[in-house]
């Protein structure tokens, strides 16, 4: 957990920024990411140099002899001038040449440039940056998505963040494999993608290997044993992660915040993968290919049909892209493959053509497994907007549809979104785990089964207010005799003090 200490350092950092005279959210993180690879990319450089040692073995690094110089320990000590022309001319060009073009998202960062513009702003960050404990595990991924959380506007075409623990959640529910392909077809930051590493290697390490570093700092760090993944540690690095956006700028992020997170060479494309022939430029990933999808595409858009791939208009005529996407989802997973999908409210009851025929679609030609609701301000600063997780695999069918009402994430519900007690998304991992079509279904319960008849009977609405009941506390009353006493008896009290008032007044 990010203490709020952490935090005041992230917001002093992206103050400094801002106050320097770089004010577009997206640039702040390119840069303050950028020189946080830095820093990791020279502690690895330690941390290799001190096993080879140790096992007197020879070290052949990413720095060469004559590139020392370019590492974090040894620029940092430097002057602001020296430090800004040492980090803007030779370090950045050094990322793109030497290291960044060894990995496919090499040619995402080649127009990475340093601009930071003042010599003091330069110094202020590699300070600050400096202090960050980036050598702790989870602290570095809570650092990171709290300086992606920096990012509060929704675009124009409805991007915007999801949070880390319902991302988290719904990793956890569709369990994904070290042997499996996953894609997230609208993947901004990259954020799921990474989810499902941190998944692998909580899930794949054994309990009694697992060790606890403590730090000088006091805090403890819990180490997963790489080794554990080795047979398929290829398949993980190089086929296992695909993703795609058509925004390049956060596609650079995306390959960054992958980069650090261990995950080397994952494919992530520039495409619009709904765009007009996407399924001919990418033969691969395009159809029938990904055992996983988890993804919260960009909703309550739409774009102009005649861009839209043929492929999809032919399943669905709709320029609304939260339907369009769930077109291609089925289209992209393989026969069995699995998914989970943010959607907003709309998808489950829109009474368009268009949308009940992507409902019948998902139910009656797929295994619709569960519809979960999530609280309106589970998105906020950036929307207001109901959502729900759909959660389906491809092909099968669908029987019985599970529904669950998250309350509460964990955090207020408002645009502050700070951290609470109350928090349902255990309560739903367990229910998950342990849920039975056969048992009986109470409808007024936090989470129910509804026959796939009765959803037909209705219009294929899925949404969780159309089936829930709200449960009924029968009252008691007095029997009328009783009443009828209790009426008598103050009617003659009210009679009595009227009495009592006109003898006052002779």
């Amino acid at each position: 957990m990010l203490t709020q200490s952490l935090k005041s350092q992230i917001d002093k950092l992206w103050l400094e920024f801002h106050s320097g005279g770089i004010t577009n959210p997206i640039t702040v993180i390119e840069q303050i990411t950028a020189l946080m690879f830095a820093r990791m990319l020279d502690m690895a450089e330690s941390k290799e140099e001190k096993r080879a040692a140790r096992l007197k073995k020879p070290h052949q690094g990413t720095f060469g002899p004559d590139q020392q110089h370019l590492r974090w320990n040894q620029f940092k000590e430097l002057g602001g001038d020296a430090m800004l022309a040492r980090v803007r001319d030779e370090v950045f060009p050094f990322f793109k040449e030497e290291v960044l073009n060894n990995t496919p998202l090499g040619r995402y960062l080649s127009d990475l440039q340093c601009l930071v513009p003042k010599a003091t702003l330069m110094v202020t960050a590699v300070n600050l940056i400096d202090e960050l404990p980036l050598q702790q595990g989870d602290t570095k991924g809570d650092l990171y998505e709290y300086l992606l959380s920096k990012l509060s506007t929704a675009g124009i075409s409805g991007q915007f963040r999801t949070p880390r623990h319902i991302i988290e959640a719904m990793v956890a529910i569709i369990d994904p494999q070290p042997d499996e392909r996953v894609c997230d077809p609208a993947c901004g930051t990259a954020g799921f993608l990474v989810a499902v590493m941190d998944h692998l290697r909580m899930t794949h390490s054994t309990p009694d290997l697992v060790q606890t570093i403590t730090h000088e700092d006091g805090t403890d760090e819990k180490v997963y044993p790489g080794d554990l993944l080795d047979p398929y540690r290829d398949h993980i690095q190089r086929d296992m992660f695909h993703g795609f956006d058509f925004d390049i700028t956060m596609l650079r992020i995306a390959a960054m915040n992958l980069l650090l997170h261990g995950i080397e060479s994952p494919k992530i494309d520039y495409a619009d993968t709904l765009g007009n022939r996407f399924s001919e430029r990418q033969p691969e990933g395009s159809a029938d290919y990904f055992d996983v999808i988890l993804a919260n595409p960009p909703f309550k858009g739409s774009i102009d049909i005649e861009n839209i791939d043929p492929q999809l208009k032919q399943k669905v005529k709709t320029k609304k892209t939260e339907l369009l996407f769930l077109v291609l989802m089925l289209r992209m997973l393989k026969m069995g493959g699995r998914c989970a999908v943010i959607v907003p409210d709309g998808v489950l009851f829109g009474s368009s053509k268009a949308h009940v025929a992507v409902r019948q679609m998902i139910v009656d030609e797929n295994q619709l497994e569960a519809v979960i609701s999530l609280p309106a301000g589970a998105f906020k600063p950036y929307a207001g907007v109901s959502t729900a997780v759909l959660v389906f695999s491809k092909g099968g069918r669908t029987d019985d549809v599970w529904f669950f009402n998250v309350h509460n994430d964990g955090y207020s519900l408002d645009d502050k979104r700070n951290k609470i007690d109350d928090n349902d998304l255990p309560a739903l991992q367990e229910a998950w785990a342990a849920r039975d079509p056969s048992a009986e279904s109470d409808r007024g319960a936090q989470y129910f089964f509804v026959p796939v008849d009765e959803i037909r009977g209705n219009k294929f609405d899925l949404s969780l207010g159309r089936y829930y009941e709200e449960p009924y506390e029968e009252e008691e009353f007095a029997a009328p005799e009783d009443i009828l006493k209790e009426i008598e008896k103050i009617n003659a009290q009210t009679n009595a003090d009227v009495a009592e008032l006109r003898g006052l007044l002779r």
